[in-house]
Order: C-alpha cells, then structure tokens, then sequence
C-alpha cells in the first residue's frame, strides 16, 4: 500500500477524486471546497478586535479549519514516513535556464537555497520575492475571491460565470507574466 502511495498517480485517477470531493461536499454538507478562505476563519478566531470584515459566525466553517489542519498534518505525516527525495527531480532544460536567466547553482534539497533562504532578506531581491511576492498573491487571491485552485475545482464545478473569468485571468496572468515580464526582470 505504501508504495502506491510513493509514486504520482496518474492524472486519471488524481483528477476524478478531487473531482468528485466537490458535489460530495456540497450534496452531504452543502460545503464549498476552499482553502483560502480559512485565513479568515484564523483571524475571526484570533483577533477579536471588532473589525466588519472578520465579524460573522466563523464557527459554523470550523470544519473548513480542521480541513486546513489536516492537510497540514497529512503532510507532515507523509514527509515523515514516507521520506523525500534529497533533490527535486527537475527536467535538465529547467536547470539550464535557471542556471542561465537568474544564476541558480544549488539545486539540492527541496526548494533552491538562493530563492527561499532567510538570509535572502537581507537584499532587495530577496524582499520582493519573499514579503512582496507573498503580500501579492494574499492581496490578489482576497480580491478574487478565492486562490487559483479553488476558482478552477470549485468555482467551475459550481458554474460560475465569476471562476471561469478569474481561471481565463490566471492564465493570461501567468503566460504574461513568464513570457514579457520575467524576460524584462532578469
């Protein structure tokens, strides 16, 4: 059993189950999948301080915070018995390029050292992709309305007209921002 839970699983079988979690949810618990959204939960739990946006009932989505905590206690649990690769498997194109467009030479462990070490805070870079770059994609999944994944599982599932825009959105984003943008920058 464990080795089937080592290896990938196929897009066949990987998508149709979290396909299928959706309308579970909604035809058991009238739930929606998100995961974003628990951030506020914390909050409204946390600090009661009277502000507008984090007054409302968050115990009625407590489920949705013992999602969140046991995804990151299945990860935790999954890392600790079912180990890691000492290096991320990467194709060798995607190793040339970084080495080529943002001199990346470190390729061990799980995430390259010069983009996620702390003591990349220390320069400008560093700030823009750690505190900047996390501000944005808070700010930016706040002001959609959901992350990228909720919109594409959820909000498609459901059919709103609100996730298919913000899905075609993220995509345009992301090819605009890999082909013109990232060139431009380094």
């Amino acid at each position: 059993m464990l080795d089937l839970l080592r290896q990938p699983w196929p897009w066949y079988v990987a998508g149709p189950l979290i396909g299928l979690t959706v309308p579970a949810l909604l035809l058991i618990g009238n739930k929606a999948l998100g995961i974003s959204s628990s951030l506020r939960h914390v909050c409204a739990a946390c600090v009661p301080a009277g502000i507008p946006f984090l007054t409302y009932n968050w115990r009625a989505e407590l489920w949705n915070l013992f999602f969140v905590l046991g995804i990151g206690i299945g990860g935790f649990v999954g890392y600790q018995l079912m180990g890691h690769a000492d290096t991320i498997a990467i194709s060798p194109e995607t190793v040339r390029d970084l080495k080529a467009q943002m001199g990346l030479t470190d390729f061990s462990g799980l995430l390259p050292k010069e983009l996620f070490a702390l003591e990349n805070l220390s320069n400008w870079k560093g700030w823009v992709f750690l505190v900047l770059g996390g501000f944005l994609v808070g700010f930016g999944t706040r002001y959609a309305g959901g992350c990228t994944s909720g919109h594409a599982i959820s909000g498609l599932s459901n059919l709103q007209w609100v996730s298919l825009v913000a899905v075609i959105a993220f995509f345009v984003g992301g090819l605009l921002m890999t082909w013109v943008f990232y060139p431009l920058m380094f």
